[in-house]
């Protein structure tokens, strides 16, 4: 029997079966205080609890896969808006179980976690012992609640080489706009969606727009963080997209404070505890701990003061390996105090970096090690060259690679030299869709080609967007590079194979309001061993 499909209505009520009489026998057992299966945490002893009703208001997630293994997240909030979400301070049992299909006749992993108040009552539990490119359903138990049910697939085994088909996106900012591109993209069931940043917005009530309303101040404290992710998973299309696929997450700038770099805010303002290095030290801290809490990343990822390290490695069998960047945490500061398409020496100042050394080297023994037919790497900001300027000066977006030459130089120095074949870089950030062919020399249209750069428009920043396909007579002029643009609201779908990688951009003409279909406005194939995009 063919499982039911997870979907949610816009009330965020649940739908298909949730048996309850497995999951009751689990929490018999587990009563006891024994582990049913480790996940690498302590034995818990299942203190009684009440536990308030309908805790799971935030729904389910999951996310890193490996051929093995998923980590499986939820939050206990009852009030999701409220200091603590509603929750005792004290921790509380969760029970969770994998299933093959969506009724849990059919039972493969189960265990328990503490829900602990200093983490704001969040479950990152890591399920082991998982069968590769399998989808599993999953769910949490709470007390005598129950979570809705999540669908989720792990990657493909080490040698095998399936098709891969996944989706990326970026940049929600609640008040622009409805989240339909989620909701869309969920009714495709993708292998894995790669996030890439800006998952949430930090400013003010009221800054961005008026379709719908931030909660509270601009972030600041780690309640703020904390108030605001759960706020963002309060949208019944977010949720539905978490509880449909496994998420690969990586964050930009927003999720902390517009446009900063490394431990440098983007200005100094003592309303915001910017005034010093320390006191937006004290902010990123804060903001680092509520994105670990509420994404589905492994414990081991955990904060320790100011560092999240988010740089890492996934392999899809001999399909695909992604190379994840972090662009934000490890940057110098941007050249010419971040000033759009001003150019010039600083912007090639060799002491400048945007991964730092560390991440430089792990991204080349990455690409190195890689066994598999295409050399993905999920970052956040725009890679290409970027002049909107006519003539000789060749401009530049500060904020992105180009304000980072050097830095730029050595990525695309090392896929040359040491022949990186199937080079693609995926990028968010932008608010518009472009597609861009990439070379060492961006000035030079006849060197060799490199590699690709797919980049996905906003999910809602910027609003409704217009159905314009042309950035300005000087662009295409001065970035004979850049094969595609649009300035609509959506996604990227991709399917890769060993043989080809294809590309959609689907696009929703209107987020102010909701209910927008999907279309794709423009397809492009990358064929294996032959560098350069090709309009499918």
């Amino acid at each position: 029997m063919t499982p039911p499909r997870i979907s949610t209505d816009r009330s965020g009520t649940s739908h298909g079966a949730l048996r309850r009489r497995g999951f009751l026998g689990l929490a018999g057992a587990a009563g006891t205080g024994a582990v049913l299966l480790g996940t690498g945490a302590a034995p818990v002893a299942a203190a009684p609890v009440r536990v308030p009703a309908d805790p799971f208001r935030l729904g389910v997630a999951s996310g890193d896969p490996l051929p093995d293994a998923v980590v499986l997240w939820t939050r206990l909030a009852p009030e999701p808006l409220e200091p603590g979400g509603g929750m005792p301070r004290r921790p509380v049992p969760v029970h969770w179980e994998v299933a093959l299909d969506a009724r849990f006749r059919k039972v493969v992993r189960r265990g328990v976690e503490l829900a602990r108040p200093e983490e704001a009552h969040t479950v990152h539990a890591d399920a082991r012992g998982l069968s590769p490119h399998h989808e599993y359903y999953y769910r949490f138990r709470a007390g005598d609640a129950l979570s809705p049910v999540g669908r989720t697939r792990t990657a493909p085994a080490p040698g095998t080489a399936p098709a891969v088909e996944f989706a990326f996106a970026s940049c929600a900012n609640w008040e622009q706009g409805y989240f339909t591109a989620y909701r869309h993209m969920a009714e495709e069931r993708p292998d894995v969606v790669f996030h890439l940043g800006d998952y949430l917005y930090e400013y003010a009530a009221g800054v961005n727009g008026k379709v719908r309303t931030h909660a509270g101040d601009e972030m600041n404290t780690l309640d703020e963080y904390r108030q605001r992710h759960a706020q963002y998973k309060t949208d019944p299309d977010l949720r539905l997209l978490h509880a449909t696929a496994p998420f690969v997450v990586t964050w930009d700038d927003h999720e902390t404070d517009n446009n900063y770099a490394g431990l440098t805010p983007e200005n100094r303002d003592p309303g915001q505890g910017n005034d010093t290095t320390a006191r937006f030290a004290a902010r990123r801290r804060a903001a680092y701990q509520a994105y670990w809490e509420h994404m589905p990343l492994r414990r081991f990822r955990k904060p320790v003061d100011t560092a999240l390290p988010l740089y890492r490695r996934l392999e899809y069998g001999a399909t695909a390996t992604f190379s994840v960047l972090d662009t934000r945490q490890y940057r110098t500061d941007q050249p010419y105090g971040d000033k759009w398409q001003v150019s010039g020496p600083e912007q090639w100042n060799p002491g400048a970096t945007i991964l730092g050394d560390e991440q430089h080297a792990w991204l080349e023994r990455s690409l190195s090690r890689s066994r598999s037919a295409w050399n993905v790497v999920p970052q956040q900001i725009y890679f290409a060259n970027w002049d909107a300027i006519a003539g000789p000066d060749d401009g530049g977006y500060n904020d992105g690679w180009d304000g980072y030459r050097v830095s730029r130089d050595r990525v695309l120095g090392y896929v040359e030299e040491r022949r990186i074949e199937n080079f693609v870089v995926l990028t968010g950030d932008v608010h518009n869709n472009w597609t861009n062919d990439l070379r060492r020399d961006f000035e030079r249209p006849e060197t060799r080609l490199l590699g690709s750069e797919f980049v996905t428009t906003s999910v809602t920043s910027g609003g409704d967007g217009s159905a314009t396909h042309d950035p300005g007579r000087v662009y295409w002029d001065e970035n004979p590079h850049t094969k595609y643009y649009s300035s609509r609201r959506g996604y990227v779908r991709c399917t890769v194979t060993r043989e080809r990688y294809a590309a959609d951009y689907r696009v929703v003409d209107y987020v102010t309001r909701p209910g927008a279909p999907v279309r794709t406005d423009k397809s492009f194939v990358i064929e294996a061993g032959v560098p350069g995009v090709q309009p499918a």
